[in-house]
């Protein structure tokens, strides 16, 4: 008698396809009796109340459910809750438990890179996922400076973690900086357009660069600052890494990170020609 399946998956405003290639590639890997579905959604109680009446086991939460989402859970990580954002959510005992992997996901594939104690940072954004990022720099002893666009973000972030903050001009200086981060949808494939723009000029070889956007995989911002020497380091590794972490919540196993990846790969290679 084959076992019965377990179902984890996602909620966004618009679903894709690339984050149920890595972890069905896991679960296949591992033989785990596991299956993902990305859901797209408009209604966060409903989709959470489905969660329950459903037996799901875990749910990645994307912008802009990330705050969303808190009000509908029983539990939140410790983490999550010092962050006020969750990208996870594990059903355990019928309780939904929220949790954290995106702080996980940018300080990994930002220490593939670098060493983060004591490297200066400049974040750009004060939303979900910023948060969460700002909180895991600070674990790591980074000396971060916050820009966003609306300010009062910028400071209450700010605030939150100990950092400073400077205002997001058109000519925003960023030589000062060892790293700088788009922790905004700037670029983002299906964001509205915005007169606003990442900083290029003034980066140069020596920094690092990495975005959170990964629709498009290789964005304009990342491209142009690779073809000035700048290091850049594209959303898929951030992604990979927050992915690893939600699979072993879900699944209590390791991730085969090397399947994953293999899998972010061929999910993500160019189509045609």
């Amino acid at each position: 008698m084959s076992s019965p399946i377990t179902l984890c998956g996602s909620i966004s405003r618009l679903s894709g396809l690339v984050g149920r290639a890595l972890h069905e590639a896991g679960y296949r890997s591992l033989g785990l009796p596991f299956t993902y579905v990305p859901f797209e959604i408009a209604d966060v109680a409903g989709a959470l109340t489905g969660m329950r009446a459903l037996g799901i086991r875990g749910l990645g939460v994307s912008q802009p459910f990330k705050e969303q989402v808190l009000p509908y859970l029983d539990e939140l990580d410790p983490v999550a809750a010092r962050i006020g954002a969750v990208n996870t959510v594990v059903q355990t005992n019928a309780r939904l438990i929220g949790y954290n992997t995106d702080w996980m996901g940018a300080v990994r594939a930002l220490e593939e890179r670098l060493s983060l104690h004591g490297a200066r940072v400049l974040l750009l954004g004060a939303g979900g996922a910023a948060r969460a990022i700002a909180f895991g720099l600070r674990d790591r002893a980074a000396r971060i400076t916050v820009a966003n666009r609306t300010g009062a973000k910028a400071e209450q972030l700010a605030r939150a973690v100990g950092a400073s903050v400077t205002e997001w001009i058109d000519a925003l200086d960023v030589s000062p900086y060892d790293v700088v981060i788009n922790a905004t949808t700037l670029g983002q494939a299906d964001s509205s357009p915005s007169a606003v723009e990442l900083p290029v000029e003034g980066m140069n070889a020596g920094q690092v660069a990495m975005d959170i956007v990964y629709k498009p995989m290789r964005t304009s911002w990342l491209v142009s600052l690779e073809k000035k020497g700048v290091t850049a380091i594209f959303g898929g590794r951030m992604l990979l890494h927050q992915a690893a972490a939600q699979f072993e919540l879900y699944t209590g196993r390791s991730a085969p990170l090397p399947v994953l990846e293999d899998a972010l790969s061929r999910a993500t290679a160019p189509v045609g020609p």
